[in-house]
């Protein structure tokens, strides 16, 4: 027919698209309903040192988070969460206590509401993919560039009790903290991690990891990318510092004990740490944690135990005193830990139970990062 055409009209919705063909001519109208791509499956890895028993930063910072992650995973995501055992040797330990704490931390885990039906649960040290996967790995990486990395210098500034960074040098560093993060790139990249959950403390290392496995890619499988590149899934808590030095972050391995309060810790015991916080002598409180990091470091702890912003418990305890808010911490702290300690204390009697559970996490772990391990050693030639 003169003059008649035909154009085609694209509508695109969330769900799908449609695609409908319209002729002025009084043609009827066709439509196709094309489904939008599925999000690709994720792989969330993340691993946790038993190197002491969790501590209340831990819980909030990393512990619930996974839980969470866990709750809202899709029924394709793949969940890891790992005893990372050879990271502890970074510093020194004592060999008894490590063996007992590698098992405590898993029943702490489960402990806290990781289910290994939905989650793996497995110690780093079972599986071998792990350090050959670094030691490739730590070729395709500078020493300028480790040297750099600054967890190190903080980490023996905790252990030895130090001022601050600036008094630990290169003199006091052994080969396994300056390579540990390319270990812990290849505890994420030895399951082709799409997401790892960490602090922003660890920013840096995921960054590295990133790096890595850029790195590799260009060296070896310009192709395709072999590796994902991780993205950090950084968690909605505040860091909670110290009680006894609020300018530090709260630390497992920190040299006074009265600095953290551990998931284990009895009512008398989480009393006493916090009535022993440090605050300051301002009246009244509010939340600065520049001005008053002590008192801030008390309100961020409630808040993240009641859901409430910092700010909104600050306003709350304007006109009241330091022991008040104590009081209130106290009990907002005991009642936050309550079930987890009871349930940690029924757990770690229970040794058989425990060894199960990381023996079948380790064959679905190792099932994933022997796979990997496979391919990669095509890729460099060593198969």
């Amino acid at each position: 027919m003169k003059g008649a055409h035909t154009t085609c009209l694209h509508f695109t919705f969330s769900a799908s698209c449609l695609v409908g063909a319209e002729t002025d001519a009084g043609a009827s109208v066709r439509f196709t309903v094309v489904d939008a791509p599925k999000p690709r499956p994720r792989v969330i890895f993340s691993g946790i040192q038993p190197t002491g028993i969790p501590h209340l930063g831990n819980y909030f910072g990393a512990l619930v988070n996974w839980v969470k992650l866990q709750a809202e995973a899709g029924a394709d995501d793949k969940l890891l969460f790992s005893v990372v055992g050879w990271h502890a040797l970074t510093l020194p330990q004592d060999p008894r206590k490590l063996a007992a704490a590698r098992s405590d931390m898993i029943a702490l885990l489960l402990a806290v509401g990781i289910d290994p039906k939905r989650s793996v649960i497995f110690h780093q040290d079972h599986v071998q993919a792990h350090t050959e996967l670094s030691w490739i790995l730590g070729c395709l990486i500078s020493v300028g560039r480790l040297q750099r990395m600054t967890t190190w210098k903080s980490r023996l500034a905790v252990a030895r009790n130090a001022n601050d960074e600036s008094e630990i040098d290169d003199s006091v560093l052994n080969t396994g903290l300056l390579t540990y993060p390319v270990l812990q790139a290849a505890d994420i990249l030895a399951y082709k991690s799409t997401h790892v959950p960490v602090g922003d403390d660890q920013q840096q290392h995921i960054e590295l990891a990133r790096d890595i496995a850029d790195a590799f890619n260009r060296a070896y499988s310009k192709k395709r990318r072999f590796f994902s590149l991780p993205d950090l899934m950084t968690t909605p808590s505040k860091r909670i510092l110290s009680l006894t030095d609020p300018s530090a972050k709260m630390s497992k391995s920190a040299f006074d004990p009265k600095s953290r309060i551990e998931l284990t810790h009895t009512a008398a015991e989480i009393t006493t740490r916090i009535r022993g916080a440090t605050t300051d002598s301002i009246q009244g409180i509010t939340y600065d944690p520049v001005a008053r990091p002590g008192t801030s470091n008390l309100l961020t702890i409630l808040a993240a135990c009641t859901g409430e912003s910092a700010e909104a418990c600050a306003a709350r305890f304007a006109s009241r005193d330091h022991g008040a808010l104590k009081a209130a911490v106290t009990e907002a702290v005991e009642a936050a830990l309550a079930q987890p300690r009871k349930e940690f204390t029924r757990l770690r009697a229970e040794q058989t139970y425990l060894a199960d559970v990381a023996a079948e996490g380790a064959v679905k772990a190792r099932e994933m990062a022997d796979a990997t391990l496979r391919e990669v050693r095509k890729l460099t030639g060593l198969a």
